[in-house]
């Protein structure tokens, strides 16, 4: 199984509205971090998508390694 790139070494501290969706980028690669922008064609990554359910601020992970994804569970302090 390949290796994502590694974004960023911590979260992305993003405010998120109640009922839209997202498309969090797994494979590292997007331009748009850290949403997805289609780099990952061609690979076997692909985007997690979720549906925020209130407005707020979240943690998406950066370092694309979270076992709570997309959401920041401080695996970048283990790489």
């Amino acid at each position: 199984m390949a290796e994502p790139t590694i974004a960023q070494r911590g979260p992305y501290a993003i405010n998120v509205e109640a009922g839209k969706t997202y498309a969090w980028c797994a494979c590292g690669r997007s331009a748009n971090q850290p949403f997805c922008d289609g780099a990952h064609r061609g690979s076997e990554f692909s985007p997690v998508k979720f549906q925020a359910t209130q407005t707020e601020t979240v943690y998406l992970c950066g370092c694309k390694h979270t076992g709570n994804r997309p959401f920041c569970d401080g695996a970048h302090k283990r790489l």
